[in-house]
């Protein structure tokens, strides 16, 4: 039951926020019938209702999204005070870079070293890694035309300062030779975030071919732990993100005014329309080459992409994902290997996502970037999307990695994870559409799809409901937080 107090502060809640509406609309429709100063009560009655839910619902998603509506409305009434926000932005910008070295050490080491077992399934691995390489590059190519088709972020003016210098160009051999690292300390200190990932794979190589023993799974156990601890330590810098957040959209909006907001809607509709076409164009065409039955593929995948969906989480849906391939007719040996490696090697909607924002932040800064610079991003972003599936807000950290790499400003980075979420929602259920598409490749690939469970090649949805296997899987998050 729901008691008095409740039921008041939800009607009160209500009222301020219907209140809020109206009077916007009504000044949409006669912009000079109601004064500044009844606008500016009205705007905050309705924020302060959206205070009271935020506080209600004490998720951090919401918190977000009421943080950024908050900002905006201090850059739109209190210009001054915004200004003076972005000192918190900047705090939380440096706490996101302490992550990004040591985060990409231990994921990419574990993920090289720990699938060392790639030579006990033979085939299976390199085809698994071939495909999966060649469908990311697909994926990151479609971001990177979809972006440049669309100019999303040019017309953005920053605010002064923002905007790096850029250096003179550098030759291919000098490009070549800034790949590799002569010093791991120097390149985590400059950010050189491509270094640290040729470091980190080589380190993960070098501790592959260590004979079992001691001192390999010493090294092992230190790097998982390492990944763990920055897991964690990512999980508690997430939640400064609403301030963080709230203080760069307020001195955003302060300094560049409204319209901003029209480059981020467009944006957002730059990356369904890619991930719509990267769907159709590329796993569609996949599915019916192999002539696996793409109907009842779609039913079989519906709930644990509702999962991803709802949830933002790859790791949410991988339990459902598993048992619903099982039961389409891929050997669980198969999905067992593919699924879990494909988390780490295979997040389609993840990197057609950074090509996109990646290429969006250079436009927001009037940075032009030729086709070898695109590509040297791509390059780049190949290598540093790998092992960090299960991360809050991976992309984030590697999109501020990829852009201090490339000179970029980060400014815009701000702009874009103030609607990170609804993008979250999109690339977090192609990369559960793309995984579970890939066990079934490889299982054609190997002649083993449909030898078992054949009996449940008709796959019923009756039995599971999806509705209550989201609630049950954001239940236990929240448990868990």
């Amino acid at each position: 039951m729901i008691s008095y107090k409740s039921k008041a502060a939800i009607y009160s809640m209500s009222v301020l926020a219907s209140q809020a509406a109206i009077i916007l609309v009504i000044h949409m429709a006669w912009p000079e019938l109601l004064s500044p100063i009844i606008l500016i009560i009205s705007r905050w009655l309705g924020i302060g209702a959206l205070v009271g839910y935020c506080l209600r619902k004490a998720s951090l998603t919401t918190w977000i999204f009421g943080s950024m509506v908050i900002g905006i409305a201090i850059g739109v009434d209190f210009p001054e005070l915004a200004m003076n926000l972005k000192v918190v932005s900047q705090v939380f910008l440096k706490l996101i870079k302490t992550v990004i070295a040591p985060l990409l050490f231990g994921t990419l080491v574990v993920g090289i070293a720990g699938h060392s077992d790639l030579k006990q399934v033979g085939r299976m691995g390199w085809k698994s890694l071939l495909y999966f390489e060649l469908v990311t590059t697909l994926a990151l190519l479609i971001g990177l035309l979809a972006i440049n088709i669309s100019q999303a972020g040019v017309g953005i003016e920053l605010p002064v300062g923002e905007v790096p210098i850029q250096g003179t160009a550098r030759s291919w051999q000098e490009v070549i030779l800034h790949i590799f690292p002569e010093n791991i300390a120097k390149s985590i200190v400059e950010g050189e975030i491509l270094q640290i990932v040729i470091f980190s794979i080589l380190f993960g190589i070098g501790l592959a071919l260590v004979k079992e023993g001691k001192k390999k799974q010493l090294m092992i156990t230190f790097t998982e732990s390492l990944s763990e601890v920055m897991f964690n330590f990512t999980r508690i810098i997430m939640y400064f993100a609403p301030f963080g957040v709230g203080a760069a959209i307020a001195y955003t909006v302060g300094e560049m005014g409204l319209g901003i907001l029209l480059n981020l809607f467009h944006l957002l509709a730059t990356l369904y329309v890619a991930l719509l076409a990267f769907l159709i164009l590329v796993l569609l065409p996949i599915a019916l080459m192999l002539k696996i039955p793409v109907v009842k593929f779609i039913k079989a995948i519906s709930e644990p992409v509702s999962i991803a969906f709802a949830t933002t989480s790859s790791e949410a849906a991988l339990p459902k994902a598993m048992e619903a391939m099982e039961k389409f007719g891929v050997p669980r040996k198969i999905v067992a290997f593919v699924m879990p490696t494909g988390y780490s090697f295979n997040l389609d909607g993840t990197t057609l996502y950074l090509a996109l924002a990646s290429i969006f932040v250079a436009q927001a800064a009037g940075i032009h970037m030729g086709i070898g610079d695109q590509l040297l991003m791509v390059l780049t972003l190949m290598l540093t999307s790998k092992g960090v599936a299960g991360i809050p807000r991976a992309s984030l950290i590697i999109l501020m990695g990829t852009a201090a790499s490339f000179n970029l400003p980060m400014a815009p980075i701000f702009l874009i994870l103030a609607i990170d979420e609804l993008m979250d929602m999109a690339r977090t259920s192609v990369n559960v559409v793309g995984n579970c598409l890939a066990t079934c490749v490889i299982a054609k690939w190997e002649g083993e799809f449909g030898l078992q469970n054949e009996d449940n090649m008709s796959l019923s949805t009756q039995d599971t409901d999806p509705i209550q296997s989201i609630l049950e899987v954001i239940n236990q998050k929240q448990t868990h937080a």
